[in-house]
Order: C-alpha cells, then sequence, then structure tokens
C-alpha cells in the first residue's frame, strides 16, 4: 500500500475516531453519568457524617465535568485512537486472511476491544467516585496500564503463532491453539498480579455493578462505532478503482462486441 492511501486510511480513521466518540459520549452521558452522580451523592453524604459537613472547594464544577471534561476526553481518545487503528488496519489488510477492508476493520476493532479494554477490565474493572484507596491509585492505574501492554503484545504473539501453525495445523486448528495460548497466558498473569478489593461493605452493588456495565458499555459503542464507520470508509476509498476499471472492462466488451 503506497504513502497516499496510508495517509487517506489515516484521516478517514480519525474521522471514524471522531464520530465513534461522539456516539460514545451519548452513551456516557445518558447512561454513566447517573451512576458517577449517585456515587459522588454517596461519598459526599459518607464526608459530611463523618467530618460534621464541612465541603471542599471544586477546582472544576460537576456540570463542566459532565460536559465538557467528558465530550473533550472522548473526542481526543477517539481521534487518537482511529489513527492508530487506522494505522493497524491499513498494515493488516491482506495479511491476516482474504479478508476485505470492511471485515479487516470490524476484526481490528473487535480485537482493540478485547485487548485493551476487556482483559485489563477484568482484572482491573473501573471504580466510581467512593471507591478505592487514594494511597494506592498510583499502583492501580501503572498495572492497568502494565495490563493493557501485556495483552495487546499477547495477541499479537498469537496472531503470529497462528500464522506460523497453520501450515502444519490448517488455519482452524492452528487459530484455535493461538487462541488457547493466549487465555492461558492471560489467566496466568490475571492471577499472579495484584489484585485491589476496596470497595466498601456499604457501597451499593447494585451501584457498583451498573457504573461498571456503562464504562464497559461505552466502550463497546465506540469500537462497535468506529468498526462499522473506518470499514466503510475504508472499502469506498480502496475499492473505486477495481469498480472503475471492471465498468470499463465490460464497456469495451460491449464495443467490441457491436
Amino acid at each position: 500500500m503506497n504513502s497516499i492511501s496510508v495517509r487517506a486510511l489515516l484521516v478517514r480513521g480519525m474521522l471514524a475516531g471522531l464520530i465513534a466518540g461522539a456516539l460514545a459520549l451519548a452513551v456516557a452521558y445518558f447512561l454513566g453519568e447517573s451512576q458517577v452522580d449517585a456515587a459522588i451523592a454517596l461519598e459526599e453524604a459518607h464526608s459530611h457524617a463523618g467530618h460534621g459537613g464541612g465541603e471542599e472547594e471544586e477546582l472544576v464544577s460537576r456540570t463542566m465535568q459532565a460536559t465538557g471534561g467528558l465530550a473533550t476526553a472522548l473526542l481526543v481518545f477517539g481521534v487518537a485512537a482511529g489513527g492508530i487503528a487506522a494505522v493497524v488496519v491499513s498494515y493488516a489488510l491482506g495479511r491476516i486472511g482474504n479478508f476485505g477492508p470492511r471485515a479487516t476493520a470490524a476484526l481490528i476493532a473487535g480485537a482493540a476491544l478485547l485487548t485493551v479494554y476487556i482483559v485489563p477490565f477484568l482484572k482491573y474493572p473501573a471504580n466510581p467516585p467512593a471507591v478505592g484507596n487514594p494511597d494506592t491509585i498510583g499502583q492501580r492505574t501503572t498495572l492497568f496500564f502494565l495490563m493493557v501492554a501485556l495483552s495487546v503484545l499477547l495477541a499479537v504473539a498469537a496472531v503470529i503463532v497462528g500464522k506460523r501453525l497453520a501450515p502444519g495445523l490448517g488455519n482452524w486448528n492452528a487459530t484455535i491453539a493461538a487462541a488457547a495460548g493466549f487465555v492461558v497466558v492471560i489467566g496466568i498473569a490475571h492471577a499472579f498480579l495484584p489484585s485491589f478489593d476496596e470497595v466498601g461493605k456499604d457501597f451499593p452493588a447494585s451501584l457498583l455493578w451498573k457504573f461498571r456495565l456503562s464504562t464497559l458499555a461505552v466502550q463497546v459503542t465506540f469500537w462497535s462505532g468506529f468498526g462499522l464507520i473506518f470499514g466503510y470508509l475504508t472499502e469506498r476509498l480502496l475499492t473505486p478503482a477495481a469498480g472503475a476499471g471492471r465498468q470499463e472492462a465490460e464497456e469495451g466488451a460491449v464495443v467490441g462486441a457491436s
């Protein structure tokens, strides 16, 4: 693939990421922010009960956090993630099997959702306000990103191993073996990496569950939207030349026959 096509895919990936980020923003605002508000209210109630009602001045208002701050975070993330995913798709086209642009984009988006979010989420799930020890936030953040890096590297290794096993085992068996290896190694990492159980006994389990489901829904919306939108834009970019060539051949055949 030439540099012009890669550049065009990068622009389309960033655009698809921006649109997908807007879709994720809608889900986060309408589904997740109510859970955040409930957790903050619970935290403030406990704080008032323990400290006689003293309040700290907010550097950024809750309204700004739930609107401008949330929008900035998700849209910037969407553009950045879309650009990175577009580069990966441009490399993967034709290298991971006989898949067209839409299927390749969908596969990469699904792999990104699995490796970048779901696998780390299973070990270190998102917590709402009022949950978690402030003294461990640095360690928890470091371990989460370590889990992301490990998941991505193992996924790449699984693809390489699967391709090398394919000539001897066949595509299906090689894929199963590579996926099983990925699951086993990730399971070992989950077992040996430190865990944190910092949810208070008085924190409502239903609120924690709803918050975590809402964060998962945001990521599923983003990567699903990106895969569909970028796949469409990529197919529009890469297939018109082939379509024009077929049309010219058909017109030439008609002229020759006449």
